[in-house]
């Protein structure tokens, strides 16, 4: 529920201030060969303060948000920041300012389902995968909703509320060949309520058949072979390279921290065809996987243009880091609960389409491979990383072949994006993805196909 007339609070703002009234409610079902494993449904909701003074903040939260709680956090975070002043205060100019405004509320306008609705949903699911694919060794339907609610005030004259829905729906499998579990998975959904994302299990059979058709195909498929090649990934290995490898050496907070992106701005850091963006809340026309239009600094959220024909070009900034680099701050300031301090975090970053199509891109290459998805992985603030590949296939003589088995990617990404040769002209976005740095947040990836040269860790 909106919290009312937050604007009475700015009398208590003794210093530069921003407060938060938030709740986050989410749901999780877990079916795990059909018995129900996990079955939760939580609210977390409270009030936070940040004051600001000489260059340093004070910070104070509450689980509650009564007109007594507020006053009591406002004055604890006021203390705290002149506390901290009178120990650590530096010299500091006046914070930059864009304060953005308004009410964006996405709740759905159907009635809601109860926590049995979504089991009776998530059973429906299960009971089709056990018809069509009854040689499982295992299986497991989830179904996962967040939303995240906040209002917002700040002393510059922020005063904003929104409503973001997640909803999305997993389907895991697993077969047994040759003695050895062979698993692939897919995720559903993305931004809205449960109600309009998903209308009828039905629906997503289709999915559900693709899911069991490519992992009979991964089962007997073979191992990568080790060594550097040419490939293709999709737009999922692509956004999550663009978020992992790219995206978090450019959070302004890790430049200053000693991120190797801060000797490259203005330099080549990629092929021409690349232009990579951290887009606020809407991307060639439509609405991204995670909009943010005010963010959790009170500033109006603009897309950070971060690679533009292969350059470095910008950072993404909270105020604090911007006023550091002497730019505008991007609206990158992120926290996940009422009682967290807003990180620079990213939105929704991508690379933008190309010019060439996706049989184009696969036909262009003799002897490599087209990636498909990716597991986990890790990436570190020299943009080197590692993820794994769930599902893939080998390409010979610009045709797809069989199968590959589960293998790894690794490469240092600034260098692996100069070898991009090929750009393809769709894009897809997911939603499903919790970045966690410090604290989770959901974030929006996505992009074209590109073909490029990696490294691939496989089976000689």
């Amino acid at each position: 529920m909106k919290y009312g007339d937050i604007g009475r609070h700015k009398a208590l703002f003794g210093e530069y201030t921003e407060l938060r009234v938030q709740e986050n409610r989410s749901i999780g079902i877990n079916l795990l060969n059909g018995d129900i494993m996990r079955n939760v449904s939580v609210a977390e909701a409270g009030v936070s303060a940040r004051a600001f003074k000489d260059g340093v903040w004070g910070l104070a939260s509450a689980p509650e948000s009564s007109d007594g709680a507020i006053a009591d956090t406002v004055a604890r975070a006021t203390a705290n920041a002149r506390f901290l002043a009178g120990k650590e205060g530096r010299p500091a100019g006046v914070l930059p300012s864009r304060p953005g405004s308004g009410s964006r509320d996405l709740s759905t306008r159907k009635p809601r389902l109860s926590q049995k609705g979504y089991i009776d949903f998530a059973r429906a699911l299960d009971g089709y995968v056990v018809r069509r694919f009854p040689g499982l060794m295992s299986r497991m339907v989830g179904v996962n909703l967040l939303d995240m609610e906040k209002t917002l005030l700040t002393a510059d004259g922020a005063d904003a509320h929104s409503l973001v829905p997640r909803s999305i729906i997993f389907v895991s499998m697993t077969v047994e060949e040759k003695g050895e579990p062979v698993e692939l998975y897919e995720a559903f959904g993305g931004l809205g309520h449960f109600e309009d994302v998903f209308s009828d299990p039905a629906d997503l059979h289709a999915d559900i058949e693709l899911l069991g058709e490519r992992l009979g195909q991964k089962a007997k498929g073979a191992y990568a072979r080790p060594g550097t090649f040419d490939v293709v990934l999709d737009s999922d290995l692509a956004g999550i390279l663009s978020h992992e490898a790219i995206g978090h050496t450019v959070e302004a907070d890790l430049v200053l921290g000693g991120s190797v992106a801060a000797d490259y701005m203005d330099r080549e850091v990629a092929s021409p065809l690349v232009t990579m963006v951290d887009f606020a809340n809407t991307a060639l026309g439509k609405t991204c996987p995670v909009p943010l239009w005010v963010d959790d600094e009170g500033v109006e959220a603009r897309d950070a243009v971060l690679i533009d024909k292969g350059v470095l070009r910008s950072y993404m900034h909270n105020k604090e880091s911007a006023a550091h680099f002497g730019v505008e701050p991007t609206g990158n300031a992120r926290a996940y609960r009422f009682s967290d301090e807003p990180l620079v975090r990213m939105r929704n970053t991508a690379i933008l389409p190309g010019a060439s199509k996706l049989a184009d891109l696969i036909a262009s290459v003799d002897d490599g491979y087209y990636f498909m998805r990716a597991s986990n992985g890790q990436a570190d603030s020299t943009s080197e990383f590692m993820f794994g590949v769930v599902l893939g296939y080998e390409i010979k003589g610009g045709k797809l072949g069989q199968a590959v088995r589960d293998c790894t990617i690794s490469g240092v990404a600034f260098d692996m994006l100069k070898t991009v040769a090929m750009v393809s002209d769709d894009m897809s976005w997911t939603g499903a993805g919790m970045c966690g740095k410090k604290q989770p947040i959901p974030v929006g990836m996505g992009g074209p196909a590109v073909r490029c040269r990696i490294n691939v860790g496989g089976r000689a």
